[in-house]
């Protein structure tokens, strides 16, 4: 019997049409939260430490920060120049360096001399705005003795000496 209602053409008509609500559901709002859940925020801006104490030789400065947040941060990029007292002091060269961790020796640097730092922290996100300013100082070079006007006798010794710094140094501690 199956086999001849298969080869029987039927024809159905329904009474009844189906009516359907077409609906557009937005999910752009959703879409929006999830994306956020997993978007790291550019972090904020790090902290630049004062110059610490024998934190400096004639050539070196070594320079600290932090970062007070819980950002995460992939590297840091350190921006240094010389400081001018001269009127075009923003031509002077700046010199920028990445940085894994929140300090960084500079090397190569003038004796007895000023220069400026900041830092700012970066991450998948982006750059944080970069930090204060804060001024580092170069050890000056070591004075040379001019051994040809040394004097001396019993009780007393004259010594002679020259800076080799552009900059004036503020004092001079002798030993003997």
């Amino acid at each position: 019997r199956l086999e001849e209602f298969l080869k029987k053409e039927v024809d159905l008509e329904l009474s009844t049409l189906p009516d359907f609500e077409e609906r557009v559901i937005d999910v752009s709002e959703v879409e929006q939260l999830m994306n956020s859940i997993n978007a790291i925020p550019a972090p904020c801006a790090p902290v630049i430490n004062p110059q610490a104490p024998n934190a400096a030789t004639g050539t070196s400065l070594r320079v600290c920060w932090g970062l007070f947040s819980d950002d995460t941060v992939e590297c840091y990029q350190l921006c240094y120049k010389p400081v001018s007292n001269e009127r075009h002091s923003d031509e002077q060269a700046e010199h920028t360096l990445k940085v894994k961790e929140t300090y960084c020796t500079i090397t190569d640097l003038l004796p007895n001399t000023q220069y400026e730092f900041w830092v700012s922290a970066l991450n998948a996100s982006g750059i944080s705005p970069p930090s204060e300013r804060a001024v580092y100082v170069t050890a000056p070079s070591p004075p040379t003795i001019k051994s040809k006007k040394i004097r001396s006798c019993e009780n007393v010794a004259l010594v002679c000496w020259e800076s080799r710094d552009i900059n004036p140094v503020d004092s001079y501690t002798v030993e003997l």
